[in-house]
């Protein structure tokens, strides 16, 4: 084996053991980048893919109770979520100017830590989303933005569970719950089917909000380059290029979408 290989793979162990936490090395998908990577991996290639052609030739699933399950959780799980960032931290002891990462096994930084474990488990759940697209034939529905969407943020919440679970950045998951329970709200009642979808008159504004989220989160990850908490400046600048990256993509599918119609 070519000996930069064996340099790269030392550098990569030696960064895993020094640079994760340890209190989540050991919980479920935390091992390694593998099983996550495994599974988006499969998840493009069944909805870019294998899924629309094994649909080719089938009619479209009927999923409306499944839908309305489904979103019905979701919605759930979304308040529990939020519920959980503001107790473990945002209520109360947090500083929304900048905030350390807590590695102790103090209680509120355990809960904070299990928090971000399971805000990874709701954006891989939320895989799902696509699947019931291709599985109800709505292809048009799956773009580049979906897809890159439903990918990146997977990833980052891993990243988020293996080096910081808690602290500055998780002001994001909590901003992005928060707006999940009105998005998923939304899509419950439109399962429910077209009566109640004709009055169903706010979904650009869905839209809308997830512009105002990104925009909020650019604004709060700029905090800890002008007061320091020992919190890193390059998970920061990370999370400010993902934030423009996102309000770029969103606002250029808003004026797509909507700014069009208004013009037809």
């Amino acid at each position: 084996m070519d000996t930069g290989v064996f340099t790269f793979m030392d550098g990569y162990v030696n960064f895993m053991e020094t640079r994760s936490d340890p209190r989540t090395k050991d919980w479920a998908l935390m091992s390694s980048p593998m099983p996550l990577l495994t599974i988006l991996t499969t998840y493009l290639y069944f909805s870019a893919s294998a899924g629309p052609r094994w649909m080719k030739d089938r009619k479209p699933f009927d999923l409306k109770y499944v839908l309305i399950a489904y979103n019905a959780l979701q919605v759930v799980f979304s308040v529990w979520l939020v519920h959980e960032g503001l107790q473990s931290g945002w209520l109360s002891n947090y500083s929304y100017r900048c905030q350390p990462v807590d590695y102790s096994t103090n209680p509120l930084a355990i809960r904070m830590a299990n928090a971000c474990w399971w805000y990874l488990f709701c954006k891989l759940i939320e895989l799902l989303d696509t699947v019931f697209f291709v599985l109800r034939k709505k292809n048009s529905q799956i773009s580049p933005l979906h897809l890159w969407h439903h990918t990146l943020m997977p990833i980052c919440a891993w990243i988020g569970v293996k080096f910081l679970p808690g602290g500055h950045g998780t002001l994001l998951g909590v901003i992005n719950s928060f707006v999940h329970i009105i998005m998923y709200s939304y899509y419950l009642l439109a399962a429910l089917g077209p009566e109640v979808q004709k009055h169903l008159w706010w979904k650009k504004y869905l839209t809308s909000l997830q512009i105002i989220q990104f925009a909020i989160v650019l604004l709060h990850s700029c905090q800890p380059f002008i007061y320091e908490c020992n919190y890193p400046k390059f998970i920061v600048f990370l999370l400010m290029i993902n934030s423009i990256n996102f309000l770029y993509l969103f606002g250029t599918f808003y004026k797509r979408t909507y700014n069009t119609k208004k013009q037809a």
